[in-house]
């Protein structure tokens, strides 16, 4: 069964409560830096994730990681939540839809682009002000080289993907000419 329900209730509650009383992106920071220590670390990871481990100790654990990470008082008292309901697994997933509640709330879109070769700047931020341009939207892009495209570019907004490569051209070129022929 999926946690992503469950996750999204909570960084729902987070985001509405981080924007009357923290800052919304240090929350999301602090989320992702969290994130990262418990997944750095095999130990703490089993520890907290661990059903023989007193409720507690891993509440005890959490909190004081996130003491010494720093983090906003929100998320302080999420991850002190989180412990005392079992529920410390949703935290990356918390993460990642916060990360998604944050880029809607300041009308950011992720792109994930696929290209034959390896871009430059001057590209990248042409790419960028494009996918914008026809989103409406600011687009911040996350590039990946894939040389089976044999040229050009894949780009992945949300649902809505454009293909400008040559091997999607060669494959539509190739069934103009089954079809007439």
């Amino acid at each position: 069964m999926s946690n992503r329900p469950s996750a999204a209730r909570y960084a729902r509650a987070l985001f509405d409560v981080a924007q009357k009383e923290s800052d919304v992106t240090k929350v999301q920071l602090d989320l992702t830096a969290v994130v990262s220590t418990v997944a750095e670390n095999a130990e703490l990871a089993r520890v907290l994730a661990s059903h023989t481990v007193p409720e507690l100790a891993r509440r005890n654990i959490i909190v004081s990681i996130g003491e010494k990470l720093g983090v906003a008082v929100p998320v302080g008292k999420l991850l002190g939540l989180l412990a005392e309901r079992r529920r410390l697994e949703l935290l990356p997933d918390i993460a990642a839809v916060y990360t998604e509640r944050l880029h809607a709330h300041r009308n950011v879109l992720q792109a994930e682009v696929s290209t034959a070769a390896p871009l430059s700047a001057e590209a990248t931020q042409s790419l960028e002000a494009s996918l914008s341009s026809v989103t409406g939207k600011q687009v911040t892009m996350r590039v990946s080289v894939d040389p089976t495209l044999l040229g050009g570019v894949v780009a992945r907004v949300g649902s809505t993907v454009y293909d400008g490569s040559v091997r999607t051209q060669l494959k539509k070129m190739r069934d103009q000419l089954v079809a007439q022929g």
